[in-house]
Parts: C-alpha cells; structure tokens; sequence
C-alpha cells in the first residue's frame, strides 16, 4: 500500500478510527493490537477509549498476532466469554454485523462464529468462545485462526453479511472500497 493502512483515510478520519469508532458501538470492550509503525498509529488509537498493545514480533505472522492479542486479552479480562477478533481492511463492516455476531454467541457452548459473504468466502471477523483461548495463543507464524476453525467445523456457526467482507490488499482495492462507501 505504500503506507500504513491504519491511517489512510477513510471518510473523515484515518481507517484505524473508522474501526475502532465502529468496534466501540458494540460496547464491548475493545483492544487494538499494533505492530508495523505503531509509533505513527498508537497516539490516533489511544485518543479513543481502548486499549492499545504493541506487538513487537508482528512480522512473525498473524499466527504470532493473534497469540499476543489473546495473552492481552486474557490479562486484561480474565473472565471474558469470548473474543471477536476483526481486521482493519474490512471498513465495510458495520457495527451491525457485530451485534449480530453477538446475538447468535451462547458463552460456554464453545461456539465459533464465523462471517460468510454473499460469495460463499468464510472468515473474519469471528467471534470465539473462551474455549478456544488456550489453542489461541498457541498459533504462530501465518496461519492465522482459519486453522482453529477447520478443526472445528461443528462449532462453526455462519453469520452472513452480504458483500462487505470486502478487504483492502491493494491500492485498486481501497480505491474501489472508497468508491463504495461514497455510492452507499
């Protein structure tokens, strides 16, 4: 991308705002887990009320994220039910779909609920029971989550959210998701 996604802009504020304003609707709490350029990103994130981690070892992988996020998350909530855990490339996204994710969530059923577009694409954001914690922070390098998920396939529980799973890998991407948000 050239630059941090994180701070692209995305309507009136930078893409890490749009998410963390979005993710805040649910009142839930929620904790934003930086790694490339956090110096740049951490003063925009901390301006709202969330918590911010570093993850000094991101380039070992969204495996190695998603490990450091839950070791936050059980630190800092040791009673949670449940972790959602949603990308910044998804600015579609509405706090709609969350809450629906939420509805759907019975904590201590060890369920996961996963998203799943129009298209049949199944992914993130999903939501884990407390269950799978411990398997959680057991990930490392790449492979994110999806791991967990295909190991579990009847826990899964699919929550449809029509086209805006769309994510932004390229320029021609956030080009094309920005030209979406102006026509929607």
């Amino acid at each position: 991308m050239g630059k941090p996604k994180s701070l692209l802009p995305w309507g009136n504020r930078t893409l890490i705002e749009h998410q963390i304003r979005t993710l805040l609707q649910t009142e839930q709490p929620v904790v934003v887990i930086l790694g490339a350029q956090a110096e740049r990103i951490k003063p925009i994130a901390s301006m709202y009320p969330v918590r911010v981690r570093v993850h000094e070892d991101w380039e070992a992988g969204m495996g190695s994220s998603i490990s450091f996020g839950i070791s936050c998350l059980t630190e800092l909530f040791p009673a949670a039910a449940g972790v959602l855990i949603a990308l910044l490339d998804q600015p579609l996204l509405r706090y709609t779909h969350f809450e629906k994710m939420d509805q759907v969530f019975q904590p201590g059923t060890k369920r996961i609920i996963v998203s799943r577009s129009a298209s049949g694409w199944q992914g993130a954001p999903v939501l884990f029971d407390s269950f799978y914690f411990e398997t959680l922070r057991t990930l490392t390098g790449e492979e994110g989550a999806r791991k967990i998920i295909r190991q579990h396939p009847e826990a899964v529980t699919l929550v449809e959210c029509g086209e805006l799973l769309d994510d932004m890998d390229t320029p021609q991407a956030y080009e094309r998701l920005k030209t979406y948000l102006k026509k929607n």
